[in-house]
């Protein structure tokens, strides 16, 4: 692979731009792997009975016997049988200092690398988002502000440039050997923080820590984010080669890669407990931990021995504020530089103080509200698609994000591989969602939408404004109920369907463009985070997954 022509910070700065971060397309290095353009549980119980009334037809052409093919076919069962209330696209809306440089991306990761100081006072930058990490171990979470403080000091082998492409991070080539086996040769003279330098065996270690159970004292719930890897093993120490495992051609290994996998040290992992990981850094990346005061304050500063250019800033501090007015706050009063989520009531005073700006662009974020289909009443599709029938969407993007988010129909984001471009939203028509409800035998349902605060942008709000519009139907009554967004992650993210609410509010980020890691982990009968199981679905998320991208 040919070698970057710009720094790596550079490029991480110009992959911030709304324009070319949502316009990803063209393929990747030696993988031969496309980016389109625009984050495991047994469920059992077998498949649910489907269905006499369906949603209005939308075909307009057959979808072929391709991947990309498969996956509309994916997207369409889900529109149809409706397992979540499907919602809006989120867009990422920052608060900006004028004292810095940085354009945010559609994946919503913040890299203190590609900050760079506009004024003297822009060298000790501070973020502020709406929550905090649950741990440092970077192979131990599921959620973006978590993944936005552990990315300073961790990396992975491959990234993303501004025009979507794989590139090499801590691998320097990347090639796939035969249908179940790709190989990555590991970057030379890169050092982790301690001084220890990367090995082969490091890599092997961080891609297994996460894909097999028995290894570094961690049952990761990344799993699936290495969708159909099942392990990695050091093939020469002399050309530093790592060969990963597949248990079939899985079409997106390499843009998996550029979005997961924290490379981590291996004797260190060994060498301690999963507290001291939970608290401390060991990673190879431009910023070195400094402080860490959980549920506080992270900080770090510039590791001046990185093997890439040095970062631009001295110090990148994290800390948060749930309440959306106490980030805006913080940002026009000079104590923070970037303020995360803000809401668009708010838009405007920022963008009439002298000291910021607002900072926007469509993310790789879909919200949802999604409803277990082992309960009543939410195991009947007709009342699923009922429900669904009585959102008015465009009301709740007009006037609760005020424009900030688009309409959805489906899990995939136009743009995303697998995108059936032929579903749109569901129409608001309350006298179907009520005839609906009647046939799924539950008329007088009351149900209970769980939503977390402050996590996604106007999150309470969009739940309150379901609710309120479900409780119109003279035949289901409907409230929200709000919960700090660890409660909802920690009974999310168990493994059991049944720990979670029959009916919850949910955001998901895709930073691999493409269907499958939206539709697999949320509504695939294994995936680690489902609400769903049906037979067809997994089918044609198999079949999916047994073909090539159209462009190998």
């Amino acid at each position: 692979m040919s070698d970057q022509d710009t720094s790596r910070r550079r490029f991480l700065q110009a992959a911030g731009s709304a324009t070319a971060a949502v316009a990803l397309a063209g393929c990747s290095g030696n993988g031969g792997e496309s980016t389109p353009t625009d984050d495991s549980t047994d469920m059992g119980g077998g498949d649910e009975t489907e269905t006499t009334s369906q949603p209005e037809e939308t075909t307009e052409r057959p979808e072929p016997d391709t991947r990309d093919g498969y996956l509309q076919r994916a997207n369409r069962h889900c529109h149809e049988q409706a397992p979540w209330v499907f919602l809006n696209r989120q867009y990422s809306v920052y608060g900006q200092s004028s004292d810095i440089e940085w354009q945010p991306r559609t994946d919503e990761r913040v890299a203190a690398y590609a900050i760079e100081p506009a004024t003297d006072s822009g060298d000790d930058v501070v973020m502020t988002q709406s929550q905090m990490d649950s741990g440092l171990d970077p192979q131990d979470h599921r959620e973006t502000p978590t993944d936005n403080i552990v990315l300073q000091a961790y990396e992975g082998l491959l990234e993303r440039d501004a025009e979507g492409a794989i590139v090499e991070t801590l691998a320097t080539d990347y090639q796939r050997l035969d249908e179940t086996t790709v190989q990555f040769t590991v970057r030379d003279n890169v050092s982790f923080h301690s001084g220890d330098s990367l090995t082969p065996e490091d890599v092997a270690f961080s891609i297994n820590r996460i894909v097999q159970s028995d290894v570094g004292g961690l049952e990761s719930p990344q799993v699936d984010q290495l969708i159909g890897v099942e392990g990695a093993e050091v093939a020469s120490t002399d050309d530093r080669t790592v060969n990963v495992n597949l248990s079939g051609l899985n079409p997106i290994v390499f843009a998996s890669f550029a979005t997961y996998c924290d490379v981590m040290n291996k004797s260190w992992v060994e060498s301690n407990d999963s507290a001291y990981i939970n608290q401390n850094m060991e990673g190879t990346g431009p910023f070195v931990l400094s402080n860490y005061e959980q549920g506080v304050e992270v900080a770090f500063q510039r590791n001046n021995d990185y093997w890439d250019d040095e970062a631009a800033i001295s110090t990148f501090t994290i800390n948060s504020a749930s309440e959306s007015s106490t980030r805006v706050n913080r940002l026009l009063s000079d104590e923070t530089d970037i303020a995360v989520n803000v809401p668009p009531q708010e838009v405007s005073r920022v963008e009439n103080s002298d000291n910021a700006s607002i900072s926007a662009v469509p993310s790789t974020r879909v919200l949802f509200n999604a409803m277990r289909y082992d309960v009543e009443p939410f195991d009947s599709p007709e009342f699923r698609r009922a429900i669904n029938y009585a959102i008015d969407l465009d009301s709740i993007v007009e006037n609760v994000l005020q424009t900030f988010g688009s309409a959805t129909g489906q899990p995939t984001l136009e743009g995303f591989f697998g995108h059936n471009g032929d579903l749109d939203p569901y129409p608001r028509d309350l006298d179907q969602a009520e005839q609906l409800v009647e046939e799924s035998g539950y008329a007088g349902a009351e149900i209970e939408l769980v939503t977390p605060i402050g996590r996604y942008l106007r999150d309470v709000e969009i739940a309150q404004a379901v609710a309120s519009q479900v409780d119109e139907l003279p035949n289901v009554s409907a409230t929200a109920r709000q919960v700090e967004f660890s409660t909802l992650v920690s009974q999310v993210t168990t493994g059991n369907i049944e720990d979670k609410p029959p009916w919850y509010l949910l955001g998901w980020g895709n930073a691999t463009f493409d269907a499958i890691q939206t539709i697999q982990p949320l509504l695939a009968s294994d995936g680690a985070l489902t609400s769903y199981a049906n037979d067809e679905l997994d089918r044609l998320l198999d079949e999916a997954q047994s073909l090539p991208s159209e462009s190998n």
